[in-house]
């Protein structure tokens, strides 16, 4: 058995990254794409590696020498590389190419040993490895029949997305007989060369011998093994998050504050949305509208603003919409004065967009971080305004609707503002019946500023919507004006445009949570190095004990088990203890998720 790899192309997608060298040559964590595939060929007993070099190939033969770790290379020079594709490029190996039994893989990939692996030990001679199709791929695609024969390679120019759960994409390695290169595939890829020329792609001789009666090659389906295609610069940052060594991957993945669905794999216990919202049907309705949408433009904020007030029965002169939550705190606090009392531990944005000087810590003295209306009471006369988030995140802490008007009432008395943050409020065990999102509430208390993530609550977050609601007029005017005139999109618009017609089905995703959260909690109880703090959010906050700690655990959850837990090391309130948050997802990967924290102990 030997190896072709095909490394004669520039890369020009990649910029000024391979301005003097071919793409193998690029580094990803710090080790060249090259290197991986040679480290992993050279631990099978291969007779020799054939690379096809073209630009930047002297420097790439300088790099390697003759050998590698034992592995014999030999070279075989593409000197019209800029004018070909790789179809003559392999066309140039054939010499050697009808030799041995062989691995044919392309240099721009980064893959796993245990693809290599399976392709030698399967029984069948000729096999391309194929993964299910994913939205980062791109490329040739096949389709396949129950007994894994390739029955179609589909073209870029013929790809149907309707098609997509019938796709395979090529992972580009393949494990060729002798005997079927010397008999089929040599003769085909001569003549196909011969008649269209030698700007093609070698799958198109596949594409051709698939036309004969007889089947000769069949598909590897991959069953999770990694692998990565690097074309342009944002594959080789995904590529740099998926094979980021053990001891970097969480400080990597924690840094992208989402586009997880680049890791299909990847199960997010980190990040909170509704798993039971919208419904199919709503998503239908949306999908209905997509090309429209995409190609107007949203209204302006009056308009949403009437659709916020609809969406929540309150006046639309209470009320402003947002890019996301995140947007309204940044223009509601920009300009904020005074001192402001803040629970910790706490969610993030609200700190860091406030003076530090501002900050009037308050840390519950028990080791849930529960507190109640009267301990804030208390709290509140060092304070002129007072940050509270019900149900609290991270610990889950909840003050009943009663208990909360009067303390807002008492802190209202004194001219003293409360930014409630209400988020979660719909997960609670009586729903959105606790939300202070009412006009007779607002116009009772104008020191009241609520603000909701809509992304959250409503498993929305790629729309990006946050309201903040307040009879306070200046002070809507105050954040109006840090927002931009189209601040959200037309998709975020369109889901407030039709949102009441799935209210009950949105009542009815809430009550499933809060279910699932009581069973969650429940089997979190049976890990005997997890504490779950009772939590009226989508989310846990859990104790870890010995002998894991809170940043250990998420590590090997990410990297041994694929699931993504928030790790709160290092968030203010947490010096001395070891926390993680887990958010409360279907009941399917809840379980998931259990059966795997068992598998640690």
């Amino acid at each position: 058995m030997q190896a072709i790899i095909l490394a004669a192309g520039m890369g020009k997608r990649l910029g000024n990254l391979t301005a003097r060298d071919t793409k193998c040559m690029l580094h990803v964590n710090g080790k060249a794409l090259i290197d991986y595939s040679l480290d992993i060929l050279s631990q099978f007993k291969l007779s020799r590696v054939i690379i096809v070099i073209g630009f930047g190939g002297d420097r790439l033969m300088e790099y390697l020498g003759n050998s590698y770790k034992g592995l014999p290379i030999v070279y075989v020079n593409n000197p019209i590389f800029d004018k070909t594709n790789n179809i003559y490029s392999l066309y140039l190996t054939k010499d050697y190419f009808k030799e041995d039994d062989t691995l044919l893989l392309e240099s721009d990939l980064i893959f796993e040993k245990q693809v290599i692996d399976r392709l030698l030990n399967h029984p069948f001679p000729n096999l391309a490895a194929v993964d299910k199709y994913q939205s980062w791929m791109d490329g040739t695609v096949v389709t396949l029949n129950d007994a894994d024969d390739i029955l179609s390679f589909v073209p870029k120019k013929n790809f149907q997305y309707a098609n997509i759960p019938n796709y395979f994409k090529t992972v580009n390695i393949y494990k060729f007989s002798k005997d079927f290169i010397a008999k089929s595939y040599l003769p085909f890829l001569e003549a196909y060369s011969s008649a269209l020329g030698r700007n093609e792609y070698y799958e198109q001789v596949l594409r051709v011998l698939l036309t004969l009666e007889q089947q000769d090659l069949k598909a590897l389906r991959l069953q999770g093994e990694k692998w990565y295609e690097i074309d342009d610069v944002q594959d080789l940052d995904n590529a740099e998050t998926i094979f980021a060594p053990p001891e970097r991957k969480l400080e990597v993945f924690q840094r992208r504050y989402g586009g997880y669905w680049r890791y299909p794999a990847v199960r997010d216990f980190c990040y909170l949305v509704n798993p039971y919202f919208p419904t199919a049907r709503m998503q239908h309705e949306m999908s209905y509208y997509f090309n429209e949408l995409l190609a107007e433009y949203p209204s302006g904020q009056r308009i949403q603003r009437l659709l916020a007030a609809k969406l929540f029965k309150c006046r639309p002169d209470q009320m402003l919409v947002g890019n996301g939550a995140a947007e309204i705190i940044s223009g509601l606090l920009s300009d904020w004065t005074g001192r402001i009392g803040v629970v910790f531990p706490t969610f993030n944005e609200y700190p860091e967009r406030m003076k530090k000087a501002q900050v009037v810590p308050f840390v519950p003295p028990n080791p849930n971080f529960a507190y109640s209306a009267q301990d804030l009471k208390l709290f509140s006369e060092q304070v002129d305004s007072l940050l509270l988030i019900n149900p609290d995140n991270p610990s889950g802490n909840f003050i009943p609707k009663k208990d909360l008007l009067e303390l807002i009432g008492f802190l209202d008395s004194r001219g003293k503002h409360v930014i409630l943050d209400e988020s979660f409020v719909d997960f609670s065990t009586e729903g959105a019946s606790n939300s202070l999102i009412d006009s007779g509430i607002l116009d009772r208390f104008k020191h009241l500023v609520v603000i909701k993530s809509i992304s959250k609550s409503y498993g929305v977050p790629g729309a990006r919507l946050g309201v903040v609601a307040t009879s306070n007029e200046s002070l809507l005017q105050r954040i109006a004006s840090h927002l931009s005139i189209w601040n959200i999109n037309s998709f975020g618009e369109f889901f407030l445009q039709i949102i009441g017609k799935y209210e009950k089905d949105y009542a009815r995703a809430c009550r499933q949570i809060a279910s699932e959260r009581d069973n969650f909690c429940e089997a979190l109880k049976e890990i005997e190095f997890i504490r779950p703090i009772p939590s009226q959010g989508n989310y846990f906050l859990c104790e870890v004990k010995p002998p894991w700690q809170a940043k250990t655990l998420v590590a090997e959850m990410l990297n041994k088990k694929n699931i993504f837990l928030k790790d709160c090391t290092g968030k203010a309130g947490f010096e001395k203890v070891e926390f993680v948050r887990i958010a409360v997802r279907d009941h399917s990967d809840n379980t998931m998720l259990i059966a795997k924290l068992k598998g640690l102990a």
